[in-house]
């Protein structure tokens, strides 16, 4: 399968109109002087004065401070991580990372988030491609670790050439301006560090640079002492960051389709559809295949207790459920439980995520594969029959239904709930016997095809004679079969504000 990325949203949005969050501590100094050149690009803005600006900064050992070609940027993935992830949790929907370390990892990371990351490789292209049009070779001052990972290669080489300071100046005069004793990170802000930093800028001059880009958040911070001891431009990268992140409408962050799922009813049920799932998934490797998340919660109130009983309402833990895979990102919900679609009507009103309904979606299946059925046996819980839920599908979509008499009705409530039930965990022996009778009793009374309207249906053991007499369809294949299509079609789909798919028709 060809699975398209899922992007989230947020349409109707002015530019400014964003909350804002700025990820600090990466370098200290560095961070305290895109916030203040943030502030001040707003001020300027009469549009955005009032914007809200959140700055994040935390103790941050990133173990050795030197960020050379050894250097092991785990820690700070973290770092970055968990910083996002708290902005996103308090509303903050545009983030920026004034460090290019972290924007080696950065594409590790924007997967897992709702909030907009910002790209500083974003904003030093568009500044580039407007003030700049005729130039052909950037100098970039950067850490070795970044020198090394290619990063500014893969971001604007297809457009620059690019050339670095050579291996001596890098160590002895670029990377002592930024990390050694005397270096901006130690809180200098002249003398040493800024004529090392003005002789690597020289030694780029004499390579070609016809304009030089700060690959360090920290240079900006000497920019004014900066430039005067250098004979081409020099940007500031904080500054350019600042202006571009307040006056975009950058790309959301783009999304893989989640799929969250009810599971516990049955408990058995939901790992043959998850099954089902995977084995109708195009896929060629692991990263192919869908991402889901399972709710498993057993404690569920029996639904046909509940539908022909006293049993209690299932309804409220239904929606937690749901409600927990809403919060955890999943973009629509399947619930492998046919008598639990009883009550999706009552508990989709309260999420913002779609239900993918697995009663309409066989009925659309019968009508679609098979257009010359008129007459539809259903085999379920009693709940189920009950409900009339099937049946109010059904008879929409022009189709009869036809339902076991009470004596056949309680035998399949015998080979689902019984003592050797499949619930009990059989699956073959008296549960099988009694499925095979029910499915007899249905086609003699015309029925063209029978759904299997429990999910633990499917499981039974039939013999091969009996499945061939009329066709069976398995709901949670159908279910699974739909999940998998809205996932390879869901960038296609257009999303509420909130960023989430609305309701499948």
């Amino acid at each position: 399968m060809s699975k398209k990325p899922f992007a989230a949203t947020h349409a109707g949005k002015a530019p400014g109109k964003h909350r804002y969050g700025v990820v600090g501590g990466l370098g200290v100094i560095a961070g305290a002087d895109l916030l203040l050149k943030m502030i001040g690009a707003a001020q300027r803005r009469p549009e955005m004065r009032d914007v809200g600006i959140a700055f994040e900064q935390r103790h941050f050992d990133s173990g050795p401070s030197i960020a050379d070609e050894s250097y092991n940027p785990s820690r700070r993935k973290f770092y970055v991580y968990d910083t996002l992830k708290e902005m996103e949790a308090r509303g903050i929907d545009t983030a920026l990372v004034p460090c290019f370390v972290s924007h080696t990892f950065l594409r590790e990371i924007t997967p897992e988030l709702d909030i907009r990351v910002i790209s500083l490789f974003d904003a030093l292209r568009d500044w580039l491609a407007r003030e700049h049009p005729a130039l052909r070779t950037i100098g970039v001052l950067t850490s070795t670790y970044v020198q090394k990972s290619g990063i500014f290669e893969r971001e604007l080489g297809a457009r620059y050439a690019i050339v670095y300071p050579d291996a001596a100046v890098q160590s002895d005069k670029l990377m002592r301006a930024i990390y050694g004793p005397s270096g901006i990170r130690a809180g200098h802000h002249g003398g040493e560090c800024v004529e090392l930093l003005a002789e690597a800028c020289h030694c780029l001059v004499t390579r070609g640079a016809q304009l030089i880009v700060p690959g360090l958040s920290e240079v900006p911070v000497l920019i004014d002492s900066l430039r005067s001891l250098v004979a081409v431009p020099v940007v500031d990268s904080n500054l350019v960051y600042a202006e571009y992140a307040l006056g975009c409408e950058a790309a959301p962050p783009l999304r893989e389709f989640k799929l969250g799922v009810v599971g516990g009813v049955g408990p058995a049920a939901t790992v043959d559809f998850m099954h089902k799932v995977v084995r109708l998934t195009g896929a060629a490797r692991d990263q192919d295949h869908i991402k889901m998340m399972v709710e498993q919660n057993p404690q569920i109130p029996d639904r046909t207790a509940n539908l022909i009983g006293s049993g209690a309402d299932p309804t409220i833990a239904l929606l937690a459920t749901c409600k927990q895979l809403e919060a955890g990102g999943a973009h629509a919900v399947a619930i492998p439980c046919n008598t639990a679609h009883a009550f999706v009507d009552r508990i989709q009103p309260y999420l913002s995520i779609p239900i993918v309904n697995m009663l309409s979606e066989v009925v659309q299946h019968i009508r679609a594969q098979m257009p010359a059925v008129s007459r539809v046996g259903l085999l379920a819980t009693s709940g189920t029959v009950a409900s009339g839920v099937y049946r109010e599908v059904a008879e929409a979509a022009g189709l009869q239904l036809l339902v076991p008499d009470a004596a056949v009705q309680e035998l399949i409530m015998q080979a689902i709930y019984g003592e050797r039930g499949v619930k009990a965990g059989f699956t073959s022996g008296l549960c099988s016997e009694h499925l095979a009778t029910a499915i007899r009793h249905l086609a003699e009374q015309g029925a063209e095809v029978i759904i299997l309207g429990c999910t633990e249906l499917p499981l039974i053991a039939i013999d091969v004679a009996v499945g061939q007499a009329v066709a069976l369809l398995d709901p949670t294949e159908i279910l699974a079969a739909r999940c998998v299509a809205l996932a390879s079609e869901s960038a296609a789909i257009p999303r509420h504000d909130s960023g989430k798919m609305p309701p499948l028709a």
